[in-house]
């Protein structure tokens, strides 16, 4: 007889309890009913605690089953981030159904296109927005219900054409609020599609499970920490990439919440930092560049973190913020199939005792992949990883519990992910001693030049180090020996003036001779693409018939 000693697997005796939204939602009802969320709107700042928020979010999913929303329906928010908003993160997914952001930056067509690819039943939209919207409803082909929701400006009809019109607050009057059991933490929670630069965008479903995975991350020390003595701020738009899980685990961890409305201002972000002590302030690095000279002289005594992803952070704003806060840019990358927070470079305690200019070069990296997280940078083409040697540049790949394993209903994905199920990030990254990821480019933005790829990014840092230069970019435009050669469009501080040969000598030092720009063309401003990030597509449209002054 068989000794069952020997083959038998001893499994762990703990329970089994489904990693879902329900949870996140009622620890903030039962244990932080008092914190507050404050809105900032236009016409003042509205206060709201937990204990009411919840009260409405329970009511908003009887608004959902009164408005005959289907089991695992779609329900679309076309809005800024105010407290509204984080009622449609939980009432939806915790009734079963999928809260799915739509990104008021996005192009008309493409708007279009996500509403009906989700299958949208309903949009929640601010009536500040509405005018953005409205010319696409004709276009919508699965919406049934427009429920706009007052931010204090703009104007709606009073009826639209083939839709109910709703209020959202004369909805909630009297509907009493429902009870929130999710059992299955496989179940999808909400959407984001990506930020579409090249063709339609793509949907990323993220499940409870996920979602409460990310959350804990965002909660790890070594990430962002969140907490409940944190006051935080979401700059970083609700509307993508789940506001960087901020929303989440502020609610999670019962930190006072801070939504900016619809003023992203410098003066307005600086004025919330200031005003209501903001411990974590979240957002890209166009945002933080117009916000570090309107905190001049002003007390950021409160600040612990700011956290800034989308793009590169150029060393010379992290260095900005460090000297007149002393916070220097706490730099995060991510993207929206990764949750998104995917790396944070925090400092190590023996990066800590590096000298000043040390450690600021170091924070130009994306630090270490997050706890949760796995990263590999691999040869392109294969699964070979590349030396960690700092220098040798490769393909980034990701995998993790709240890592994308396709897109929603799209043929394109066996374009981004390998064959052993790992994402590919489009991102050229390197690795160093201590695997601390460098981000040296994305893909389609390295320059080709005579065999050699230029990273557009260390011109760009380089350029933007300069005390003239308020944003740079930096493009490949076609040369007919080298076949690219980069140009740098550079936009100067009000006030500054600066000449070509200027910028080129100040960059000849600080950059090998073939990584030099051929030439710089001075504009008003980059052109961002909807999430805040230089559009490169665009200049790089702009210029394509560009003749550098050699070629």
């Amino acid at each position: 007889m068989w000794n069952t000693k020997y083959w038998r697997v001893m499994k762990g005796l703990m329970q089994e309890t489904p990693l879902t939204l329900v949870h996140l939602f009622e620890r903030a009802e039962k244990y932080h009913s008092d914190k507050q969320i404050i809105t900032a709107t236009a016409t003042g700042r509205e206060r709201t605690t937990y204990g009411e928020w919840a009260a409405r979010t329970r009511q908003l999913g009887g608004v959902l089953d009164k408005l005959g929303i289907s089991k695992d329906g779609r329900v679309a928010t076309f809005a800024w981030n105010t407290a509204r908003h984080l009622e449609l993160y939980f009432a939806p997914p915790c009734t079963g159904r999928v809260s799915h952001t739509l990104n008021i930056r996005l192009f008309p067509e493409q708007l279009t296109y996500i509403a009906n690819h989700a299958e949208d039943e309903v949009i929640f939209i601010d009536r500040s927005l509405f005018g953005l919207i409205a010319p696409l409803l004709p276009t919508f082909t699965t919406v049934k219900h427009l429920v706009i929701m007052d931010d204090g400006k703009g104007d709606v009809p009073d009826s639209v054409k083939g839709f109910e019109m709703h209020d959202y607050e004369a909805l909630l009057k009297g509907t009493p609020g429902v009870e929130f059991n999710i059992t299955d933490e496989n179940l999808a929670a909400s959407m984001c599609y990506t930020s579409g630069t090249t063709g339609n965008p793509k949907g990323v479903v993220y499940s409870h499970r996920s979602t409460y995975l990310h959350t804990f991350g965002a909660m790890t020390a070594d990430s962002l920490g969140a907490r409940e003595s944190d006051v935080i701020l979401p700059v970083v738009p609700m509307f993508h990439a789940n506001a960087w899980g901020l929303a989440h685990a502020a609610v999670a961890s019962g930190a006072t919440l801070v939504m900016p409305g619809p003023d992203l201002s410098g003066k307005a972000i600086a004025n919330l930092i200031v005003e209501e002590k903001v411990t974590v302030a979240a957002g890209v690095p166009t945002i933080w560049m117009a916000v570090l000279p309107e905190l001049k002289g002003r007390d950021t005594s409160s600040l612990r973190a700011i956290p800034c992803g989308g793009s590169a952070v150029p060393k010379a704003l992290s260095e900005g913020y460090r000297e007149q806060t002393g916070l220097p840019i706490l730099q995060a990358w991510g993207m929206t199939e990764t949750s998104p927070i995917a790396a944070v470079c925090m400092l190590s305690a023996a990066d800590q005792l590096l000298p000043q200019s040390e450690q600021a070069e170091l924070r130009t990296t994306v630090g270490q992949i997050a706890f949760g997280v796995d990263a590999r940078v691999v040869v392109p083409g294969t699964t070979d990883p590349v030396a960690w040697d700092g220098e040798t540049s490769g393909e980034l790949q990701c995998s993790g519990n709240w890592i994308a394993s396709t897109y929603y209903n799209d043929a394109r994905a066996g374009e981004s992910f390998t064959a052993d199920g790992w994402l590919r990030t489009g991102d050229v990254a390197s690795v160093d001693a201590q695997g601390r990821i460098r981000l040296v480019d994305r893909t389609k933005d390295l320059i080709k030049s005579g065999g050699e790829w230029i990273s557009s990014v260390e011109i760009e840092n380089e350029l933007m180090s300069h005390p003239k230069i308020k944003e740079a970019a930096v493009v490949g435009v076609t040369h007919p020996k080298w076949s690219e050669r980069p140009l740098a469009c550079v936009v100067l501080n009000p006030g500054e003036t600066l000449t070509k040969e200027e910028v080129l000598d100040y960059v000849r030092p600080r950059l090998a001779k073939w990584q030099v720009p051929d030439d710089v063309v001075f504009i008003d401003e980059v052109p961002k693409t909807s999430v805040g990030k230089f559009s490169k597509k665009t200049l790089r449209e702009q210029y394509a018939d560009y003749v550098l002054p050699d070629a």
